[in-house]
């Protein structure tokens, strides 16, 4: 029995070492009632986001930290933004996050936990530990902007392989290669980013096209029957520019270029 009460004794005494009490008061991240480190907090967006900047008690600037708005965040949970955090002295860099509402409070309890400060100075391994530990790894959020145009007036594929419409390009296309009688291409906004990706048989001449759009990750068949059988046509463009082009129209009208 005696035995027993030592052991739950021990457990109880490692789960109140093991807890700590991280707080954010008047500028200075505070563990356990101490002062860890001090916090220097910027406004941004009319004060819908901060950045942070954190000081050791000996006033060496060893973290900046931001908002990483290139990463998607869940559609279904707003509670959280993604942040950037560079750690200074060790040259790291990891993406965390942190609250979407009392930005510092979560963010210094985020540094207060970290455990990355030793005798005031920010550990190496501690850091690499910390980023191991707590860090996320977001997709990139893709921006699917299309051009702002005059949408009546007809659609034009160059020879440079641009899409133009009303003299301004909105978007490119590019083989990429032909396997089982497939002809395959990809097709892009003017920023590079890929929206889609089209596979068909039967040349100028094809009536149907295998199709994935990347904005909604969608996969189907598609028709795209040609009104009249085309015999030759000009290869400078393409050799299936009569295809490509009734698929560069398909994706206009249904908004992914």
């Amino acid at each position: 029995m005696k035995k027993n009460f030592i052991i739950l004794f021990l457990l109880s005494l490692s789960i109140t070492i093991l807890a700590q009490d991280i707080d954010y008061k008047k500028g200075m991240i505070q563990v356990n009632g101490k002062d860890y480190a001090k916090m220097e907090v910027t406004k941004q967006n009319f004060g819908l986001t901060k950045s942070f900047e954190v000081f050791s008690l000996s006033g060496e600037k060893i973290i900046i930290a931001a908002p990483a708005t290139e990463f998607e965040s869940d559609k279904n949970d707003n509670s959280y933004l993604f942040y950037r955090v560079t750690f200074l002295t060790s040259n790291q860099v990891g993406i965390f996050k942190v609250s979407s509402l009392s930005q510092e409070k979560s963010f210094a309890k985020l540094v207060g936990g970290s455990g990355i400060l030793i005798n005031d100075k920010a550990d190496d391994n501690k850091v690499r530990e910390f980023i191991a530990a707590k860090g996320a790894s977001p997709s990139i959020a893709v921006n699917y902007t299309l051009v702002n145009r005059n949408r009546v007036w007809p659609i034009s594929l160059q020879k440079d392989k641009n899409i133009e419409q009303n003299s301004k390009i909105i978007g490119s296309f590019k083989p990429v290669g032909s396997q089982n009688g497939l002809d395959m291409y990809e097709f892009m906004l003017p920023s590079g980013v890929i929206i889609a990706k089209v596979s068909f048989a039967g040349g100028n001449n094809a009536q149907n096209m295998e199709l994935f759009t990347a904005k909604d990750n969608l996969k189907r068949t598609v028709p795209i029957p040609q009104k009249e059988k085309i015999l030759a046509a000009d290869v400078s463009i393409d050799k299936n520019q009569f295809t490509l082009k009734r698929i560069t129209q398909w994706l206009v009208d249904n908004q992914y270029l």
